[in-house]
């Protein structure tokens, strides 16, 4: 007799930039550009009490956007 185990995974297909719409390249699962995922739950202080945010920008709308920060991002090396 054949006993099977049900094995459900995710792999990430494709991402796709929510500000310019590029494709980020994606072979087995893992980006082979830079890309910034964020996933944000907004709190209770928030207008936005209890939702959950998800987008991805590629490196060069990362770029734009942090060069229009009024004070720089902390930069580690």
């Amino acid at each position: 007799m054949r006993q099977y185990q049900l094995k459900e995974t995710k792999e990430i297909k494709m991402i796709i930039c929510n500000q310019c719409g590029k494709e980020i390249p994606v072979v087995d699962g893992c980006p082979r550009e830079g890309v910034l995922s964020v996933d944000q739950e907004w709190g209770y202080f928030s207008e936005k009490d209890g939702e959950k945010h998800h987008f991805d920008l590629c490196e060069e709308c990362y770029d734009r956007l942090v060069a229009s920060f009024k004070l720089p991002a902390e930069i580690e090396e």
